[in-house]
């Protein structure tokens, strides 16, 4: 007699949600069902998967053996949907997106219209979150990230652009201070993303080759870019931020690129997505979309030194 595999991949749907009440909720299942399931799966297997708690689920280590291969299961229910769905012509269902402030509200927020209007019937899930994500235990089909490599074997990255960045300020504060020397830098004010090492520092290469990197204490500290740029606008600092940002800034002569032979580490933009034989129609014309069209959005804001 077969399992009952149905049980089988709501034990591994129950431990990615972190909780029987969230599962519940995301499988549109009452709680008690759901928690009756699990119990019958594990009087069938004879062991306790999982230690239930007001604080939530602890798998056991046996559970966590036999977590691998139920969500395989889940993983080949997902691939022999997609050979259905594959036929239809129109995309549908949801994708879960994940993408850090910065890029939601430079970039995505002229685009993800466009595709909504391409595809109608795709529900998007739009998670906007400077802190890491891991996309396989939270569910994420599709992420954007800013930095130089993705290590991660377990995703396939996607290179979008180039993420340049820059050290800014307002033509006043420059009229106060001539900076002529990265060690000017330290005369002014400065503002910073928050870096949890505690650490803050310019690494800083000439065009001819001379590397520099210079120590200082921020006077405003925050993880939104917006907000650091709207002070360096008022003049409160010299900020460095990525050149998407301050682009129109720069146009309207709010700021000022500063030392532009001197140049920041530069930020490779890259799509990730779980490394699978194959993507659900939904996700792979999102994936698709902003392959063709994030790349030529972004190099037009991109700051061109010979423009300004």
């Amino acid at each position: 007699m077969l399992p009952d595999l149905t049980n089988y991949m709501l034990f591994a749907k129950t431990v990615a949600a972190g909780s029987i009440s969230e599962a519940a909720r995301e499988l549109g299942m009452p709680k008690s069902t759901l928690s009756r399931r699990l119990t019958e799966l594990e009087n069938v297997q004879g062991v306790r998967l999982l230690h239930r708690s007001t604080r939530g689920l602890k798998v056991t280590d046996i559970g966590q053996a036999f977590l691998v291969h139920c969500e395989s299961l889940v993983a080949a229910a997902e691939a022999a949907q997609q050979v259905t769905q594959m036929v239809q012509e129109t995309p549908r269902g949801d994708i879960h997106v994940s993408c850090p402030y910065a890029i939601s509200q430079s970039l995505l927020v002229h685009l993800l219209p466009e595709f909504m209007a391409l595809y109608p019937e795709v529900r998007i899930h739009w998670r906007v979150t400077n802190q890491p994500v891991n996309l396989i235990e939270e569910g994420i089909d599709v992420a954007l990230r800013v930095r130089p490599t993705i290590e991660d074997s377990s995703l396939i990255a996607r290179t979008l652009s180039r993420a340049p960045t820059t050290l800014y300020a307002s033509p006043a504060l420059l009229n106060q201070h001539a900076i002529e020397h990265p060690l000017d830098i330290l005369q002014v004010p400065l503002l910073s993303m928050h870096y949890s090492s505690g650490r803050y520092r310019y690494e800083l290469t000439h065009t001819s080759g001379d590397k520099l990197s210079i120590s200082y204490q921020p006077r405003l500290i925050t993880d939104d870019m917006f907000v650091l740029r709207e002070a360096a606008i008022a003049g409160q600092g010299m900020v460095a931020l990525p050149n998407y940002i301050c682009s129109d800034a720069v146009q309207q002569q709010q700021l000022q690129r500063v030392l532009p032979e001197w140049n920041l580490p530069l930020g490779i933009m890259h799509l990730v997505y779980p490394y699978r034989r194959g993507l659900l129609p939904a996700v792979r014309v999102f994936v698709d979309f902003l392959v063709e069209r994030l790349p030529s959005y972004a190099q037009q804001l991109y700051y061109n030194e010979h423009s300004y």
